[in-house]
């Protein structure tokens, strides 16, 4: 028998043996580290997740927090006041209308308030027609019962819609409409 016939398949199994030991010994070594990479993808990929979970309960608290206060306020006293610019006062057409000479917020122009209810009206703060037109029928009524039993007997249901006219200088309205109350009432 020839040497060399049986040498060479011996050397050739030989060198195939040691390449692949050598290659799968690389291989694992990548497959410890792809795994250590995918498990820190992970790891990130869950942090984030809580971060972003802990967002929406915040966000979904702001929401609630949101929702209460909408509803707090359509369920506050309507004013009559919508957004109005400042008008300007013109005392001139205030008298023409009327047939008497109007001060700036004189609140007396109201039907139903004298100058006792204006003082009383000035010490709670409301001293502009703006200041009347944007108070409830509540507020005022509850400064009038502050300031006893001849006060309380009042109805200020009118004033802040009269206010109003006047804040807006609409001295025609505010008269046609006074013309149409009795003692400040409807």
């Amino acid at each position: 028998m020839n040497i060399p016939c049986i040498l060479i398949p011996i050397l050739v199994g030989l060198i195939c043996g040691i390449l692949g030991y050598l290659l799968g010994k690389l291989n694992s070594k990548g497959d410890d580290s792809l795994a250590a990479s995918l498990q820190a993808d992970l790891d990130a990929c869950r942090a984030n997740t809580k971060n972003l979970n802990a967002k929406i309960s915040s966000l979904e608290a702001d929401l609630t927090a949101a929702n209460l206060k909408v509803k707090a306020a359509a369920s506050a006293p309507k004013s009559f006041v919508s957004e109005v610019p400042a008008v300007v006062f013109d005392s001139a057409l205030a008298a023409t209308v009327l047939g008497k000479k109007i001060k700036q917020d004189d609140l007396k122009i109201v039907e139903g308030i004298g100058p006792k209810i204006e003082a009383l009206f000035n010490e709670a703060g409301i001293k502009t027609w703006r200041d009347l037109s944007e108070s409830s029928t509540e507020k005022l009524q509850s400064i009038l019962d502050a300031g006893g039993e001849n006060y309380s007997i009042h109805n200020p249901s009118t004033w802040a819609k009269q206010a109003l006219f006047a804040y807006e200088g609409k001295w025609k309205e505010l008269k046609e409409w006074q013309e149409n109350l009795l003692g400040g009432k409807e």
